[in-house]
């Protein structure tokens, strides 16, 4: 009678009814189980739909699935991998590219692949969360073919993890009844004992997961199972993953849960049923492309500084997005923009905590512009369940919080007047255009070029430039696209990507700069070219890092010149800039300590850790670029090091936009720690940004700005004044470098932006509200009299005395605008 019990038991959970706990190792009821999975897979589509997202065409369409034997072939699993980790202790030996199969994993829905799956992603002495910091010398691709992958437990993510499933026929990962695991399907950075997580998560950089089905449906629907725990910091990424969760009343399932770190981005996601489709906490997000149906709750912000959510689609779900965590009286989400998206058959649309005396007064500031509400009675709920806005009508723009428009603060809930939008930014619909990132799934092997085959080394101690630069250049004549196998290629005079390009880097390839070439501040070279001035045409650049190696001064890590047309614009996805702090950099905490405790002058300052000029510049001539899930950072502490100590690097300046023609997009970018500004938009124009990042240099006072980089006019750089300005007792740093800067520009159009100065010499003491704010005196400069048209919603920032300079005046207090650990201004906009 047990038997037959447990079976019932079992089948009930496929079924999505309510089910107990049960022991699927019972011997003499395991082959009777198995028999059941096996039946179950039979008439369950594991592969899912084909990807659907991309805006692009597809050179060579595949016949429907049922009559192409080679429909999920994937170019990725054909290839050679010859990938190399130069730094790694056994570079020769150590593996970057894994089939999970490879490990043992079956695939066929029935056998538990948890063991084989962790066994693929740690094998090699990888850095694993409770014991790793972090590392750069054990990259990994983790690969899924098409199958189901049944798990009894946990699969574990490593630093620098890229796990990728076949796009053609997304691979499903599917728990047994009575998963075993810990918080998350995917847990991304696990608890350890004593409560705290594996991966400290606003150190957890670069990683990836792609193209999966994440299906829960056989867990007991009572079960509280998470597909993905997810928090991490800035170079991640999640995409093109559907969660299939129970519908079951008082189902307890959730997709996504985050509730840490500094991200980030994830676009092109579904999520089907669930009490949460995502539960989402973290510093910042640019989100877009989701689809949310029939969950209870479709977004459970539980508390952010600030989120841009674009592109959303909720149908009957019972609340849209809850960003109403801790009340009236305790609000923990900061700030919310939710555009070009629409909720429908859903009763309350987007409930906030948000009212008269909500408290923090700044927080629960929410933005949302070209919104449609269908057969949704309230869009937006209030405090104590006012109606703050009617539902069953299209938004054009309405929002809640503190404006300056130019000068405030002023207490706002209602209509605003909405962005008017150039047409070149937009696509159907008047939404802003977006673009996921290619991954080329109708291309064969045949349409590859290596890198390593075309005789780059990536070895971290050849001159590779020539092989690189001939790969590059054979790859966009034969038009095809150049797979730079994983490695470091050293490159000693400018690397030029010519209109028509296609490159796919692995895990993070990195372009290493090196040598007198690159280390003349007086004639500044870039070191990736991106055509050449006049040049016309676009390029699809993905997953690679351009990187310097010690004193490196007149290093541009990246020059865009192409002109680009707004139909086909270049696009940059997934490729980054990183200054020092990585092996192979020469810019580690043995080279480029710290030094708090030392009056830092010109004189003694490290002129060997003066490693790059520029990390982005966007020329005068250039025009429509599309940047996606992009950072540009000089390094705060050394990655490799088991106590991530802290180190100076100098580097001048971040992304600096000169484009006069403009139709520039920006998902989910972030520029941390150089030395003059972050962000600067000089004579630019037609600017979209979702939910910028930014990040003052931590030494910074010890020395101001603009030391050691010389003012230089025609890149418009920022004149500093006095070292000091004063606020009755307060004496504040104010030579410190720009989060953002305007400059001579006109339609800029920020959707989001945190903006943060937490250190004083090291000292994280000036990033008190108690105490001033008074890391540094103001941190978004505008120069209104020769800037137009500029709006800026929900802006965050930490440790700022004035959040905004117009015109050399400073405006904003920070004590007008509190917001918890952020001040914020939900509307900010040029008279």
């Amino acid at each position: 009678m047990w038997k037959s019990t447990l079976l019932a038991t079992v089948l009930a959970a496929i079924s999505g009814t309510q089910a107990q706990h049960v022991h699927l190792q019972i011997p003499e009821v395991a082959q009777d189980v198995h028999s059941m999975l096996q039946k179950f897979n039979q008439y369950t589509d594991y592969n899912g739909p084909s990807s659907t997202y991309w805006q692009h065409p597809s050179p060579k369409p595949k016949p429907h699935k049922m009559n192409n034997p080679h429909a999920c072939d994937y170019w990725m699993e054909d290839i050679k991998h010859q990938g190399i980790a130069a730094f790694n202790s056994d570079p020769s030996g150590y593996q970057v590219f894994r089939n999970v199969k490879d490990f043992g994993a079956k695939g066929d829905g029935v056998t538990d692949d948890a063991p084989a799956i962790n066994a693929a992603i740690s094998s090699g002495g990888r850095c694993a969360p409770g014991s790793c910091g972090s590392s750069t010398t054990t990259p990994a691709v983790v690969y899924f073919p098409p199958g189901v992958y049944a798990v009894n437990s946990s699969i574990i993510d490593y630093y620098y993890t890229q796990i990728i499933g076949n796009p053609n026929c997304l691979p499903t990962i599917r728990p047994f009844p009575l998963f075993q695991g810990g918080l998350g399907v995917i847990d991304a950075n696990p608890y350890q004992p004593g409560g705290v997580l594996g991966f400290g998560a606003t150190n957890v950089f670069f990683r990836q997961l792609r193209n999966f089905i994440i299906d829960l449906t056989l867990v007991p629907h009572t079960s509280s199972i998470t597909g993905v725990h997810w928090p991490t910091a800035q170079a991640t990424s999640i995409q093109n993953v559907q969660f299939k969760m129970s519908s079951a009343p008082g189902t307890q399932h959730q997709g996504i849960f985050i509730e840490s770190g500094s991200g980030g981005f994830m676009t092109d996601l579904t999520f089907d049923g669930g009490l949460n489709g995502a539960a989402f906490g973290n510093q910042q997000f640019t989100m877009r492309g989701f689809t949310f149906r029939n969950c209870v709750t479709a977004i459970s912000q539980i508390w952010d500084w600030g989120w841009t959510y674009q592109g959303i689609s909720i149908d009957n779900c019972s609340v849209g997005l809850d960003m109403s965590s801790g009340g009236p009286s305790a609000q923990s989400v900061g700030s919310v923009v939710f555009i070009d998206s629409t909720i429908s058959n859903t009763p309350v649309g987007i409930k906030t905590a948000y009212g008269p005396n909500s408290q923090p007064p700044a927080a629960g500031s929410l933005i949302l512009e070209n919104v449609d509400f269908n057969n949704v009675q309230i869009a937006v709920q209030g405090a104590n369940g006012v109606t703050a806005l009617q539902g069953n009508q299209h938004v054009a723009a309405w929002g809640e919080g503190h404006s300056y428009t130019p000068t405030g603060p002023n207490n706002f809930q209602g209509t605003i007047t909405p962005v008017n939008r150039p047409a070149s930014l937009l696509q159907g619909g008047g939404r802003y255009y977006t673009r996921s990132k290619p991954q080329y799934e109708d291309y064969r092997k045949q349409d590859f070029v290596s890198a390593r085959q075309r005789g780059a080394t990536g070895d971290g101690r050849t001159d590779d430039t020539a092989a690189l630069q001939k790969a590059i250049d054979f790859a966009a004549f034969k038009n095809r696209i150049l797979f730079l196998d994983h490695g470091d290629y050293i490159v000693t005079s400018t690397i030029n990507i010519p209109a028509g390009s296609r490159i796919v880097g692995e895990s993070y390839s990195v372009i290493l700069s090196q040598g007198a070439f690159f280390n003349d501040m007086s004639n500044p070279k870039p070191v990736v070219q991106i055509g050449r001035r006049g040049e016309t045409g676009s390029v699809e650049l993905s997953d690679f890092i351009v990187s310097t190696q010690g004193q490196q001064e007149g290093a541009t890590l990246i020059e865009y010149n192409l002109e680009s047309s707004a139909g086909s614009p270049s696009g940059l996805w997934d490729v980054h800039v990183r200054v020092g702090g990585f092996a192979g950099s020469n810019l580690q905490y043995a080279q480029c300590p710290s030094r708090p405790g030392t009056t830092i002058t010109s004189s003694n300052l490290k002129q060997s850790c003066i490693a790059a000029y520029m990390g982005l510049h966007i020329t005068s001539s250039a025009s429509g670029l599309y940047l996606e899930n992009t950072w540009f950072w000089t390094a705060d502490h050394d990655i490799e090091d088991p106590g991530l100590r802290q180190i100076t690097i100098y580097a001048g300046r971040g992304l600096l936009d000169q484009s006069t023609a403009g139709t520039i997009w920006m998902y989910g970018t972030s520029v941390e720690h150089f030395t003059l500004y972050q962000y600067q938009f000089s004579n630019a124009k037609n600017v979209f940004a979702g939910q910028i990042q930014t990040e003052t240099p931590y030494y910074q006072p010890n020395p101001s700005a603009p030391l050691p980089f010389p003012y230089v006019a025609a890149l418009n750089d920022p004149k500093f004044p006095d070292k000091t300005a004063t606020d009755g007792s307060l004496v504040i740093p104010d030579a410190n470098a720009w989060g953002l800067r305007i400059v001579a520009s006109s339609a800029i159009y920020v959707y989001g932006a945190g903006l943060y100065s937490f250190f004083n010499n090291y000292s994280t003491m000036c990033s008190n509200q108690g105490g001033g704010e008074i890391c540094q005196n103001s941190i978004l400069d505008i120069e209104k009299s020769s800037s137009s048209d500029i709006t800026v919603y929900n802006l965050n920032t930490v440790g700022t005395h004035y959040m905004l300079e117009i015109n050399g005046q400073v405006s904003a207090l920070y004590s007008q605008n509190l917001d918890g650990f952020v001040d914020t201004i939900a509307l900010f906009r040029t008279a």
